[in-house]
């Protein structure tokens, strides 16, 4: 990794081992920020406070090495990055202002791409991780990661299956809780649809009636009209000696007709003036029909408004304004779908009960696999975790796991009893440790020192590395607490482990750091900062010198370089 301007690192190249490297340094030198620079380039949040003071962006970045065929592999190059003779470039730049961007095989990315990847490349622990084992929830997650198959696939049955129950006792809660309203809601449909019903409107029949109140309220003055305009083309009888339109037409159709065959030209304006006169005969005779039809009845006048005012109070009340008579028949259309849906309520709540039922005893029994399973992988677990305890100087240690339910009337049946049960099932998973013969298991949480808790993790890791392996475990300060025996026995089993997988370790101890098969030493400068020469492979004397200052504090005391050699002689006879 190359690493610039990221906490007190100015500008530093980090070489890690294949196999076991220890980063060691004073503290305070700047060893957690290789870890937070893995972090970054594993996806971490990027927090621009690591900004280097006086510096406008961090940088990171990284190559990792990748097996051909590995599914990081394969998921970089879907996301169009390239391989470098089997390795990966990975870049995180992080701005003072808090911007973040991420560049895979030369391709920009999104971060989430990077911690989508991290998974498949390094295990991180530090002692956060440590806290976060006391938690049951995570020690029943460590306890099916372990189990594999065995687990998963009930759990994911039984994922499904809790899933569709929560949604149908969601529904049937809701349908029950809200019955008053929803009969309300019930009364109120039917009401207006028998409101509306009464009336019995018809599609645009306010449209028609309102025509129809236009011409019986001007009734005299349309029939006077209509009888004028009568007398104008056709005549009026009481007034013979009148001129009217017919008669003068047919008076120039006549003339035109007397020498039509003289002229062709004249023969089609005698044919057009035939045309205006029967045009005109048309007219009047449909103005005398329109005269003597209209009717001027004040009752039908009278009985159109009462119905016109019958159906404004229903546009009102169930209409949408501007749309009239129609929008009120498309509100009974839905109100009577709606009404047919509430009604089948008590219909609804039988189908939903039933189903609930049948749900919960399908989950009681997948809950049953699930103990079965988590029961049988626990049997195995724990002996794997104990025989780890016993070459981590804890020979007479003992891990088990307590699973049990807790009852409550409202849950599943299991085994016979009705217990609780939430996403994961019914079971409460608790890692138990008895440090030594006679000694009672007890909750990790409540009868493990730090020093036996750093242990207990760094077993469980080594457990998981058989069966679910990553090819690079990064270890932050897990040894804390430990020392004498202990840290020896820490540091050969990490020197195991790194003989499968790589293994970085971050320690302040000198028996963890021996048996590393490079250790790398992070100092300050006199100003403050860690530059290029600051991240530098100890080999021989200087590594000689380092080990001398963590066991004694003094790099030139004679009997803390006796021990730092002592503890690389044991280290590299080990090997």
């Amino acid at each position: 990794m190359r690493i610039r301007s990221l906490g007190v690192i100015d500008d530093a190249v980090v070489e890690l081992s294949p196999g076991f490297t220890a980063v060691t340094g004073e503290t305070g030198a700047g060893k957690t920020m290789v870890v937070t620079s893995l972090g970054l380039l594993l996806g971490g949040r990027a927090d621009p406070a690591l900004v280097r003071i006086g510096s406008e962006k961090a940088v990171v970045e990284g190559r990792v090495s990748v097996p051909a065929g590995a599914s990081a592999a394969v998921r970089a190059e879907e996301a169009g990055a390239e391989l470098d003779d089997g390795a990966l470039l990975i870049s995180r730049t992080v701005s003072a202002e808090g911007r973040s961007r991420a560049h895979l095989g030369g391709r920009s990315v999104p971060v989430g791409l990077l911690a989508e990847l991290a998974d498949d490349l390094v295990a991180v622990h530090g002692q956060t991780d440590q806290q976060g084992l006391l938690k049951l929830s995570r020690q029943r997650q460590a306890l099916d990661r372990y189990a594999g198959d065995g687990v998963a696939v009930p759990l994911a049955k039984y994922g499904e299956a809790y899933r569709r129950l929560r949604a149908v006792a969601a529904e049937l809660e809701e349908i029950v809780t809200r019955a008053r309203e929803r009969a309300q809601e019930a009364d109120m449909l039917r009401y207006g649809l028998d409101e509306i019903a009464g009336v019995e409107p018809r599609a645009g029949e306010d449209v028609e009636l309102a025509e129809e109140a236009e011409r019986l309220g001007h009734a005299e003055a349309l029939s006077s009209a209509a009888t004028a305009a009568h007398s104008a083309l056709a005549g009026n009888p009481e007034d013979p000696e009148g001129i009217d339109a017919a008669t003068l037409v047919a008076g120039a159709h006549r003339a035109l007709e007397a020498v039509r065959s003289h002229d062709p030209a004249l023969a089609v304006l005698a044919d057009r003036i035939g045309e205006v006169g029967i045009l005109l005969g048309d007219v009047a005779g449909e103005l005398a029909g329109y005269a003597d039809d209209l009717d001027a009845d004040p009752l039908r006048l009278a009985a159109v408004e009462e119905r016109r005012a019958a159906l404004t109070a229903l546009t009102r009340k169930y209409g949408t304004h501007g749309e009239g008579i129609d929008a009120v028949l498309a509100w009974a259309e839905q109100g009577a779908a709606r009404l047919t849906e509430l009604d089948g309520d008590d219909e609804r709540i039988d189908e939903l009960t039933a189903e609930r039922d049948a749900l919960r005893a399908e989950l009681g029994g997948l809950a049953q696999a699930l103990t079965d399973a988590r029961t049988e992988a626990a049997e195995r677990f724990a002996a794997a975790v104990t025989a780890e305890l016993g070459s981590l100087a804890m020979p007479h240690a003992r891990v088990s796991f307590a699973i049990r339910q807790t009852e409550d009337p409202e849950g599943v049946e299991v085994g016979g009893r009705a217990v609780a049960y939430g996403p994961a099932g019914a079971d409460e998973v608790e890692l138990l440790l008895a440090p030594h013969p006679g000694a009672p298991p007890r909750p990790i949480a409540k009868g493990a020192s730090g020093g036996e808790l750093s242990r207990v993790m760094l077993a469980v890791e080594v457990v998981f590395a058989g069966t679910d392996p990553v090819p690079t475990y990064l270890f932050d300060e897990v040894d804390a607490g430990v020392g004498g025996k202990a840290a020896v026995e820490i540091g050969r089993r990490l020197a195991k482990l790194a003989k499968s997988a790589q293994v970085v370790v971050v320690t302040h101890l000198p028996q963890v750091a021996a048996f590393a098969d490079r250790q790398l030493l992070v100092e300050k400068t006199n100003d403050g900062s860690v530059t290029s020469s600051g991240v530098k492979v100890l080999e021989g004397e200087e590594r000689v010198r380092e080990l001398s200052r963590m066991l004694a504090g003094q790099e030139d005391s004679e009997t803390a370089r006796a021990h730092a050699e002592e503890l690389l002689a044991t280290a590299r006879a080990d090997r």
